[in-house]
């Protein structure tokens, strides 16, 4: 649903302008109805799930038996953090401090399609994702199946 990178401004309410591309697709598919979580893979990046998606995720994450360490990280990540946010008239969302604060989201912020969610990162966290390059240890059956 959701694919591209766009460089956004976050401005002094901390807001961020949803891109005029996937504006209408937000108030289609989305019902304007957004949830704004911590990634549970990196410690720089937000995930911006439409609801519908989110709420199936959270189903799931919450079935997770809670004496597994990893299953309790899911739960306060993706669950215990989410925020709802919509669209203003404007096509902008509050993204909450605590938020930005935690992954080091200022003013220049990278938002990228990642298929059924968006994700958020600062510039710099943005550029070292960028820089990253998978090495032969990386590579396994299911990545060397890819038509890359």
């Amino acid at each position: 649903m959701f694919h591209g990178e766009t460089a956004i401004t976050i401005d002094d309410k901390g807001r961020l302008a949803i891109p005029t591309a996937y504006r209408e697709l937000v108030a289609r598919e989305c019902g304007n109805r957004l949830v704004v979580t911590y990634s549970p893979f990196d410690t720089d990046a937000l995930y911006i799930y439409p609801f519908h998606v989110w709420e199936e995720l959270r189903r799931k994450v919450n079935a997770l038996p809670k004496a597994k360490r990893a299953n309790r990280i899911l739960q306060f990540k993706l669950v215990g953090a989410a925020t709802f946010v919509e669209p203003d008239s404007n096509g902008r969302i509050s993204l909450p401090a605590s938020h930005r604060a935690a992954v080091g989201i200022e003013r220049k912020a990278v938002l990228q399609g990642s298929g059924d969610k968006f994700e958020l990162r600062s510039e710099q966290a943005h550029l070292s994702q960028v820089h990253q390059v998978l090495g032969d240890e990386d590579m396994d059956d299911d990545v060397l199946g890819l038509p890359l």
